[in-house]
């Protein structure tokens, strides 16, 4: 059973963390997907299974939610240079998201595994 607390605790922090990275990009991501997994992973215990499963709910929960609101971002900003540039904007960030919310799924929940084995 999916505990809901423990993935909403792994997504604040690596929401707030990832917000924050956004100035390192790959080692920053990495980094708050691998402190929000642990940490979702220790609040659910339940040892590798459950902790990997918790962590990958949080980093892939955040890696979306980041995903929309830097794409949504980038197409604000891009409508300055017209409608196209809105659209390339948009679908420019949102693929890279893509590969975000894959970054955040894979090493939060390695590192929720490791935090479920903790508990």
């Amino acid at each position: 059973m999916t505990n809901w607390r423990a993935v909403a605790v792994g997504f604040v922090i690596m929401f707030i963390a990832g917000v924050l990275a956004t100035g390192a990009p790959i080692v920053g991501h990495i980094g708050a997907g691998i402190i929000g997994g642990f940490a979702a992973g220790y609040l659910a215990g339940g040892g590798l299974a459950s902790g990997a499963w918790h962590g990958l709910l949080a980093g892939s929960i955040t890696g979306i939610v980041l995903s929309v609101l830097l794409a949504l971002l980038a197409g604000l900003f891009g409508l300055v240079g017209g409608p196209l540039g809105g659209v390339l904007g948009f679908g420019g960030v949102l693929v890279g998201g893509i590969v975000l919310t894959v970054i955040f799924a894979i090493d939060s929940a390695l590192a929720g595994a490791i935090g479920g084995v903790f508990n």
